[in-house]
């Protein structure tokens, strides 16, 4: 999923666009870690494990989740699971961007 996210920020460099990560690993030293070897460049918070407080504050049920959220902080689309199809979820993002103009 990483490289996928990579190219994904960088696609969307000039938009009104954001990505948030949320670490499930155990240890914050190994989350720093995967964000360094990953080349990690968007805001990623460490959850303190899969079971940690924003999980918990967002009902998440498995690892990914991944979340579309529109500018007045509505969910527009949920994908419990990586989409099979990665750019899917580019055409869900750019088909927002497009109508929120």
């Amino acid at each position: 999923m990483y490289p996928h996210e990579r190219s994904l920020v960088s696609k969307m460099a000039d938009k009104p666009f954001v990505l948030l990560g949320v670490n499930s690993d155990a240890s914050r030293e190994v989350a720093k870690d995967a964000t360094v070897k990953e080349n990690l460049t968007w805001r990623s918070f460490w959850n303190g494990g899969q079971v940690g407080p924003i999980s918990s504050a967002w009902h998440i049920q498995g690892w990914p989740t991944l979340f579309i959220i529109d500018k007045k902080g509505t969910i527009r689309k949920m994908y419990l699971g990586s989409p099979r199809d990665p750019n899917e979820l580019d055409r869900e993002i750019e088909k927002l961007l497009a109508e929120q103009g």
